[in-house]
């Protein structure tokens, strides 16, 4: 993974805090996004709300798994596209992760509210996948990863993974937080 480099925050939706801080990063492989991943943990706490956007095998569920793995919780972290949601509990005194795949649901936050998000979110670290237009109501502050497929590359494996952090919990991740992440720290 290439050294991380900032670029201009994105323009916040309307509604959505001014302040955000972005990073992107080069991921070179699944094992690079699963590292990136376990790295992305140790800055999440009980409370964070993480949205995963990319197409269909971009490596948001390999980015979860590292979480998991980070985060130490019980269970193998795979898709919950068929189940929607699935909760691994801690395994130690850490949060529990609520890994929650909302490609099939149609409207806003209306149909997620039957998940209870709101209520798991403060005592957990909840990872969105296609959360996009869907639960950004739950928090002003949170961390959105988007991964695409290295432009004009032809490695399938390759990915540029922008990580947007919205709102106050996320103004003192500066870049200089993300700095040692590259390819000999994963």
């Amino acid at each position: 993974m290439e050294a991380p480099h900032s670029s201009p925050a994105a323009e916040p939706a309307a509604g959505a805090p001014h302040d955000t801080v972005t990073v992107t990063l080069a991921v070179e492989s699944p094992e690079q996004m699963q590292a990136l991943g376990r790295r992305i943990s140790g800055v999440l706490r009980p409370g964070d709300l993480v949205m995963l956007t990319g197409e269909l095998g971009a490596g948001k569920t390999t980015l979860t798994r590292g979480l998991g793995e980070g985060l130490g919780v019980r269970g193998a972290v795979t898709s919950p596209t068929f189940v929607i949601a699935r909760v691994h509990p801690p395994l130690g005194g850490g949060p529990a992760l609520v890994h929650v795949d909302a490609y099939r649901l149609g409207g806003g936050l209306d149909e997620m509210e039957d998940l209870d998000l709101d209520v798991s979110l403060p005592d957990s670290v909840v990872v969105v996948e296609w959360g996009d237009g869907k639960v950004e109501e739950l928090s002003d502050d949170r961390l959105h990863v988007l991964i695409d497929r290295a432009v004009g590359d032809t490695d399938d494996e390759r990915r540029a993974v922008t990580l947007v952090g919205f709102g106050a919990r996320w103004t003192g991740l500066r870049t200089e937080s993300w700095a040692p992440w590259d390819t000999a720290g994963l």
